[in-house]
């Protein structure tokens, strides 16, 4: 119901956010990993009487410990019933108020606002908005046509201009609304779940999960990501495969070989690949040597290898790299 809140009892780290992750500077790369994760917590906004203290720990002016009192306090006091209670939590001054209140949601609260991201120290501000057109907070936050009355300029001030007004509205019209984008449903081929279902020539529909050097991974449904190798990314050159693909881009791919004891999959998007042997044990020696695409290896040229080597030998070389 709320994958955020599981989602940041997580390391950023682990889901793998890039091909040289382990070479920067870690401490550096956790800073920036954190202040991207407590972004987008203070965007989707907590609710208060509900989330983890791992959850609260990122809200802006709260830290781990604020978050660890908020949470004992709301177990020994039940739950919060306004903002203004938040401030009997110990240690939680009025710095850490100012900050983090704006972030923290309360709903069916005694004060309307306490559900939307207005941040207490407008509060008079719409109320104020309410007593002139005469009407309540919540005719307000109910009626498009109310809000539509407003005369934003008249209420502008030294201390507050008219984008954080037109902000405001745009709060009264959606309160405690998710920024996150709407969720389109991805359907991944039926009868195609695990490895032994795939077959070279297969065309399956995928989502894009890594963009490294050296290709793009793609999930396909079968619990184990299939490679599409930057040679297979298009009927064209590619240098970069970023140019082509992008991490969660829907794409559909042909199977092209299956190494079922390596758990290997090798994937092309080319209009018409070439198909390597399906392999469900024995494979293609390494050494053996293949035809080039003018014919046979001339004298002294190296052999090209077999479909699944290169990603071995890209795999091998990330890893002493």
């Amino acid at each position: 119901m709320d994958p955020l809140a599981e989602l940041v009892k997580l390391d950023p780290k682990s889901i793998g956010v890039g091909q040289y992750q382990h070479d920067v500077d870690q401490a550096a790369l956790k800073r920036s990993l954190d202040d991207v994760v407590m972004s987008c917590v203070n965007g989707v906004g907590v609710e208060v009487n509900t989330a983890s203290k791992q959850l609260l720990a990122y809200v802006s002016g709260l830290g781990s410990a604020l978050a660890a009192n908020l949470v004992n306090y709301r177990n020994e006091h039940g739950p919060f019933k306004s903002r203004a209670e938040l401030k009997q939590v110990p240690r939680l001054g009025e710095k850490a108020f100012e900050q983090a209140a704006g972030f923290l949601r309360i709903r069916d609260g005694v004060q309307p606002l306490d559900a939307s991201a207005v941040h207490p120290e407008s509060y008079e501000l719409v109320n104020r908005m309410a007593r002139d057109l005469k009407c309540s907070v919540s005719d307000l936050l109910r009626d498009a046509q109310l809000r539509q009355t407003i005369q934003l300029p008249k209420y502008v001030t030294e201390a507050v201009g008219l984008p954080t007004l037109t902000d405001i509205l745009g709060e009264l019209a959606k309160p405690g609304r998710d920024p996150r984008q709407k969720f389109e449903v991805f359907s991944f081929q039926s009868g195609v779940e695990k490895m032994e279902d795939l077959k070279p020539g297969m065309k399956l529909p995928g989502i894009v999960t890594n963009v490294t050097a050296f290709g793009a991974f793609v999930d396909i449904g079968v619990h184990q990501d299939g490679l599409v190798h930057v040679s297979q990314l298009a009927d064209r050159f590619v240098r970069d495969p970023a140019e082509v693909v992008k991490v969660a881009q829907k794409v559909t791919v042909t199977v092209t070989e299956v190494d079922l004891p390596r758990k290997r999959i090798a994937l092309s998007m080319k209009a018409a690949p070439q198909l390597g042997p399906a392999t469900t044990g024995a494979r293609t020696s390494p050494a053996a040597p293949r035809p080039s695409a003018g014919g046979a290896n001339r004298p002294g040229q190296p052999a090209k290898p077999a479909p699944l080597d290169w990603f071995t030998a890209a795999l091998n070389k990330n890893h002493k790299d």
